[in-house]
């Protein structure tokens, strides 16, 4: 069994963030969405998994996590029929000191929100941060894309973040 620490930050607006290597494109849909676990299938670039994730500690950095590899003629299937509500993103890494952040840059009914994850080996670990990282999101369940496919970014009313 797996576990993630992951920390999650929005991208400050009008700054330009450095990459590492080629954009991904991302299409992910859920086949459960509960608080207590999602059933994500994510077509990423030529590559497709099926992610089991449960619930988040306290923070909200920790939780636990199963992925396996799936074919992407499968990915495609089951994500026919998934819960309403597609997450389409590109993914950007960028390396920052010993850590390599994810950047995602949302389109479609999230089009404007900007996010950068970074992943840990434990919760205390530290951290470069740079300057184009702005507020952290950590534990916070409006920026959980399971969150964001049913309450997406442009029906909150705010302007665009990281753009």
């Amino acid at each position: 069994m797996g576990k993630e620490i992951e920390r999650k930050f929005l991208v400050r607006p009008g700054v330009d963030v450095p990459s590492l290597g080629p954009t991904t494109r991302i299409v992910q849909g859920y086949l459960s969405s509960v608080k207590e676990r999602t059933v994500r299938v994510r077509l990423e670039g030529e590559h497709a998994f099926l992610t089991i994730k449960g619930i988040g500690n306290a923070s909200g950095a920790s939780r636990f996590e199963w992925e396996r590899e799936l074919p992407v003629a499968e990915a495609e299937e089951l994500l026919a029929i998934c819960e309403p509500g597609v997450i389409e993103k590109t993914r950007t890494r960028v390396a920052v000191g010993r850590h390599t952040y994810e950047v995602d840059r949302f389109f479609g009914a999230n089009e404007g929100l900007i996010l950068a994850e970074l992943e840990l080996q434990d919760e205390a670990e530290s951290f470069d941060r740079p300057d184009w990282l702005g507020e952290e999101v950590t534990g916070d369940v409006r920026y959980y894309n399971s969150t964001l496919r049913k309450h997406p970014f442009r029906a909150w009313g705010l302007s665009p973040v990281g753009v």
